[in-house]
């Protein structure tokens, strides 16, 4: 049996509710959007995983409004069902000089936190971001509201310039280092 990896591409297009942070030239909606492919891709050409995507279009809009844009994402997942759910964001901060890619996820001590490790290890180790850390946050509804172990990646910062850049140039190395995640958690690698 494959292992079922659902992939939300956080936020919806721009020109739409609910599309994300925007600085640097780039909007977070498209650039999760790209991971994601490449993501899934990556994953589908492997033979032990199955994955699904929440936008498979760029034009995809999920939801009529924030609330139910979240709440469509987390219900593809538990309908589907997913053995784990992956969203993926970018980050922003009024301070340019803040950088580095965060893993969230609703309770530490969990298949979540030792699959976030993973994949920031994955993440830093392909495109060189900063480790800013695994961090709880039971307040995000995508995490509180998957049924299975779910990891919010905030890949780096829109608003620093390095990030910015890597997220311009690499998005490939983003998604593969997210794989490589996936297959160090599993033993694969």
């Amino acid at each position: 049996m494959a292992i079922k990896i659902f992939i939300d591409q956080g936020h919806n297009p721009s020109g739409y509710f609910n599309s994300g942070a925007e600085a640097n030239g780039l909007q977070e909606s498209e650039i999760n959007f790209q991971v994601g492919l490449y993501l899934r891709n990556l994953l589908n050409s492997d033979p032990r995983f199955e994955a699904r995507v929440s936008r498979p279009e760029p034009d995809t809009v999920l939801g009529t409004n924030n609330t139910t844009s979240l709440a469509a994402r987390v219900a593809m997942a538990n309908q589907w069902p997913a053995n784990y759910f992956i969203s993926i964001h970018c980050n922003l901060n009024p301070n340019p000089e803040i950088n580095g890619t965060e893993v969230y996820i609703y309770q530490y001590f969990t298949q979540a936190q030792w699959l976030a490790e993973q994949i920031m290890g994955g993440i830093n180790d392909m495109v060189g971001t900063r480790n800013n850390g695994i961090r709880e946050n039971p307040s995000l509804y995508v995490l509180r509201n998957a049924d299975m172990p779910a990891n919010l990646v905030e890949l780096g910062y829109l608003s620093n310039y390095s990030d910015a850049e890597k997220l311009r140039n690499d998005q490939y190395g983003f998604a593969y280092g997210i794989y490589l995640g996936l297959l160090r958690y599993f033993g694969f690698a």
